[in-house]
């Protein structure tokens, strides 16, 4: 598993790595012309979003991130505080501009009943709204440390 998430980074970073390598990319949407901030040739998202998204959730599994789609999915994870729940997300970039509608993530929830099975909960919408925000927040600073 482990080997699979650091295989997935990697092909990820140098994915990002060559897009802004310049206009030979094959994977680069549109003509040779520049880039608005944030979206690099041969990435269709916000790379300010991504890198966020990236970031603010590496404390969860890491299952498979699309650069070009601006789907990344989050594997099971379980806080040490609370070992009878687990959470997954998928994290949706919408867009190439910086914009809090360019982002949407989707939050499960499952908790152990005394069977040991796993049984799906409502996530307080709460929750997704506070991801989202702290996405954002970190794009923020990316875009800003970017400009700088």
């Amino acid at each position: 598993m482990a080997i699979t998430r650091g295989v997935s980074i990697a092909l990820i970073a140098s994915s990002v790595a060559l897009a802004s390598c310049g206009g030979l990319n094959p994977f680069s949407r549109g003509g040779g012309g520049t880039a608005s901030a944030g979206a690099e040739q041969g990435i269709g998202v916000n790379s300010f979003l991504w890198r966020a998204s990236l970031d603010t959730l590496s404390f969860m599994p890491l299952i498979t991130a699309d650069p070009w789609g601006g789907v990344i999915n989050y594997d099971w994870h379980t806080p040490a505080a609370s070992p009878g729940e687990r959470f997954k997300a998928t994290v949706f970039i919408l867009d190439t501009r910086l914009r809090a509608d360019a982002l949407n993530v989707t939050v499960t929830r499952e908790v152990r009943n005394e069977a040991g099975q796993w049984i799906a909960q409502p996530v307080n919408p709460q929750t997704e709204t506070d991801l989202e925000n702290a996405i954002l927040t970190r794009a923020r600073q990316l875009n800003l440390a970017h400009a700088g």
